[in-house]
């Protein structure tokens, strides 16, 4: 694997440090730019250097891409044209409440390709904690993050012109320039799914006066100088400083008012006298979070990979949430464009997170869980729907209504924040209709898929396969905690659907196939077709989807020996790729294929569980072989950082769970099943005080077989660790070899949870 040039100086160090007690310095090991070689053709992460404390509000980061482009930096580009808040979850959904900063030297210039400046990566870090870049014009940017703002330092060339311009980015914009106080406010309206009055209102105030100052708009480039306040289509604003200086900016932004704004700015900001404290202090909440699963062991490439997955896995989903003046939370409702006390958050597809980045939440941050699922319900209440890919209001992407498996995985897990018949209602009412934006707005094909137990397929329902077998997962969702809250009448409407994954399967193919309305197979099938029926895959990767019931699946394919068979041959069968219903080649085949595991494609969601399927079929062995091929040849924190889009989370949550040796297969569970752990140690500090240790001796790069485990000093066979145990806090004790050992957790009890019993 490339280093990045001076990535792991003297990174011994950091780990000597704990010797005398000190805070380790984990944040030298990420580095937020993993994943950003990246196009629309071929994505390694689909990522940009969020400089951001874990789930603020906003980020900031550098802008290599035109305004309004989703792919906003790109590592492959040569030039930075802005250093902008964001928003962005995916470049797939672009951005919203957007707004730039860029610093001039010599000539003004607010054009946005005339502006743009030639840099070098070597004159980059890149950190959660701390943006640094020395642009080719010898201008330094640097940055550091508070939950909703930013503290930023410009350093201009000695001997010319020093300007700063703001950019209004796309749609309307407004700018207010305060001279005496050395200020802008503003605000921006960019946003593609909230509700018409949005707006995204912010305060700037700078430590040095102004020399001169104006506005200008950014559809013509018009400069108006000495012009104080403007408000139009793309409206920005300049200043210019004494010539040679060095700047600061303090920055907060609000979705409630300009009065919050500057509350927050006070609140986040006011205390922080000098760049360096800010960073001081973005430093501490990172090195503390991050030290919370601590690893040792490995290789400084691993650990920077680890780190660097893990900041991923923190950032998403985003604050939406303000304090006021007392310190009480309160936010503007994307939903409904009111005012409400109490938490909201946002910018995520559950359709990705439901599977590794919730549960990782729940283990890391069972408090914000609680939040989080309060708040779902809250926004239901204001919306009409369950949210399924908020940005930051509902969008309806993707497919399945997942907010009942972050639900129902917070309520057996014992975070019990919100009224079950409440969460209830609010999924039938998801279960039972059809919303009005995209297929994860309610159910589409759902009254078929109540009276028939699936969705048939035609060219209105694209994807029907999917959905049906991700509608069966979240019924169970909603039948478990119905289950486990004593509710008969919901237990009942949702057990009877949850296996109606059997209604797809075709014991002659041994695929999950699609069905016409009649009942009838769609002909013809070749599993190799992507799209059709399934989403964003072929039959190869959508026939694994039965997380609740692994072994009804073992038993329709004939047995633990048939089952095993047709996994292996997912790796077997080559890495051949056909467009099937996408008619053209989309970034998905391109990333599977490159990767040669024959039909394995860890770039995308739905088969990310697959592998710890064999703990359920009586080899668990071949989890272990393959989960660490995975984690050693598809993961790395350069550039070409991840198999796939990363996101929000979802891909970097699978690495951290998978590297500390477990996974969630099926959320709505309290189980994790145990995979192959990554390094010789990982200690996790709880939220509770309590800590939870996971060793792994005598691990390596060819020592990945368990050849025994320990729970707490006791032996302990099973396939799986339960949320309890970990919660509780111990020691997982793993002793590895490089053979498998074939007789170790083969008991009916070490096999994960199943609805369905051995056949």
């Amino acid at each position: 694997m490339r280093i990045i040039k001076g990535f792991f100086a003297g990174a011994a160090l950091l780990w000597c440090s704990a010797v005398f007690g000190q805070q380790l310095n984990l944040v030298k090991y990420v580095n937020t730019r993993q994943g950003t070689n990246t196009k629309y053709e071929f994505s390694y992460g689909n990522t940009y250097p969020a400089t951001s404390l874990p789930f603020g509000m906003n980020t900031w980061t550098p802008q290599t891409g035109k305004n309004g482009d989703g792919w906003k930096y790109q590592y492959a580009e040569k030039t930075i044209r802005g250093f902008q808040q964001s928003h962005q979850c995916s470049s797939w959904v672009n951005d919203y409440a957007v707004f730039s900063l860029m610093p001039v030297t010599g000539k003004l210039e607010v054009d946005e390709n005339k502006r743009a400046t030639a840099f070098n990566h070597d004159n980059e870090i890149a950190q959660p904690s701390y943006y640094r870049v020395k642009l080719d014009n010898n201008i330094t940017t640097e940055m550091s993050p508070t939950e909703r703002g930013a503290h930023l330092r410009f350093t201009f060339p000695k001997g010319a012109a020093s300007y700063l311009v703001l950019d209004g980015y796309t749609k309307m914009s407004m700018v207010k320039i305060d001279v005496a106080r050395h200020q802008i406010t503003g605000w921006v309206n960019n946003c593609r799914w909230a509700p018409e009055g949005f707006k995204n209102y912010f305060v700037i105030t700078f430590d040095k006066p102004f020399v001169a100052y104006g506005t200008w708009e950014n559809k013509n480039n018009t400069i108006s100088t000495k012009n104080t306040s403007a408000e139009g289509e793309g409206v920005g604003a300049y200043l210019q400083f004494k010539n040679g200086d060095l700047v600061q900016a303090k920055v907060a932004s609000s979705y409630i008012s300009p009065e919050q704004a500057q509350t927050t700015l006070t609140a986040e900001l006011g205390h922080f006298r000098s760049f360096d404290d800010t960073r001081k202090a973005a430093d501490q909440v990172w090195n503390k979070l991050l030290g919370r699963m601590l690893v040792e062991g490995g290789t400084e490439e691993q650990k920077a990979t680890f780190y660097s997955c893990l900041y991923h896995a923190n950032l998403f989903s985003h604050q939406f949430f303000e304090y006021d003046k007392s310190g009480k939370p309160y936010y503007y409702s994307p939903y409904d464009g009111k005012l409400h006390d109490g938490y909201m958050y946002t910018d995520n597809g559950f359709w990705d997170t439901f599977r590794a980045q919730f549960p990782l939440n729940t283990i890391m941050h069972p408090k914000m869980e609680g939040q989080y699922a309060q708040a779902l319900l809250d926004a239901q209440e204001q919306c009409g729907w369950l949210p399924a890919w908020s940005f930051p209001a509902e969008t309806g992407g993707m497919l399945g209504n997942h907010a009942i498996s972050l639900l129902a995985d917070a309520w057996v897990k014992g975070i019990r924040t919100f009224d079950p018949k409440r969460a209830l209602d609010a999924y039938y009412h998801e279960a039972t209709n059809k919303g009005p934006w995209g297929s994860a707005n309610g159910r589409p094909g759902w009254k078929e898929y109540f009276t028939d137990g699936y969705v048939p397929f035609s060219q209105q329902t694209q994807g029907a396969t999917a959905w049906t077998l991700e509608f069966a997962y979240d019924d169970f969702c909603g039948y478990q905690l119905a289950k486990q809250t004593g509710n008969a009448h919901y237990e009942n409407v949702f057990g009877r659907q949850m296996y109606n994954y059997k209604n797809l399967f075709d014991p002659k193919t041994r695929f999950m196939r699609a069905k016409d309305a009649k009942g009838n197979w769609i002909e013809p099938f070749d599993p190799l077709d992507w799209g059709g029926p399934y989403t964003e895959g072929n039959a190869w990767h959508w026939t694994w989807s039965v997380f609740q019931d692994v072994q009804g699946l073992i038993n329709l394919m004939g047995g633990d020996k048939a089952f095993v068979g047709k996994m292996d041959s997912v790796f077997t069968e080559p890495g051949t790729i056909k467009v099937g219903g996408y008619g053209a080649v989309i970034h998905e085949m391109t990333e599977m294929a490159a990767f040669k595991m024959g039909q394995y494609a860890q770039g995308n969601e739905p088969i990310h569980h697959m592998l710890y399927m064999y703990n359920y079929a009586g080899q668990p062995w071949k989890a272990q072989q393959h989960l660490r091929e995975v984690i050693d040849k598809m993961y790395n924190a350069t550039e070409n950082g991840y198999p796939g889009d990363e996101d929000e989370g979802q891909m970097s949550s699978w690495y951290v769970l998978s590297s500390a040796g477990f996974y969630s297969v099926c959320p709505g569970t309290d189980q994790y099943v145990i995979g192959s752990p990554a390094f010789n140690k990982m200690t996790i500090t709880l939220e509770n005080g309590n800590k939870f240790t996971i060793e792994a001796n005598n691990n390596s790069s060819k020592n990945v077989y368990i050849q025994s485990a320990t729970l707490n000093g006791k032996p302990y066979t099973h396939n799986w660790i339960s949320h309890k145990d970990i919660m509780n806090g111990g020691v997982l004790h793993f002793e590895m070899g490089d053979k498998p050992n074939m007789q170790r957790g083969l008991a009916l009890e070490d096999k994960p949870f199943s609805l369905s019993k051995i056949e």
